[in-house]
């Protein structure tokens, strides 16, 4: 299992709020493009999914 990102549903207009969210700091961003989630890093708590307004974060089988 994985943690995604939705660029459909993701605004990219701002900064993302996961950024601080995040308790691994897995969460990146360039300017205000897509976010990105490093794997390597992630532990796959949930967080990011229960807390994106967007319902842009999802888990992915």
């Amino acid at each position: 299992m994985a943690i995604k990102i939705d660029p459909e549903k993701c605004p990219q207009n701002h900064v993302c709020p996961l950024i601080k969210t995040c308790p691994m700091q897995a969460i990146s961003q360039v300017d205000n493009g897509l976010p990105e989630i490093d794997v390597e890093v992630c532990v796959e708590c949930g967080i990011c999914v229960e807390k994106c307004r967007m319902k842009a974060v999802f888990f992915e089988e």
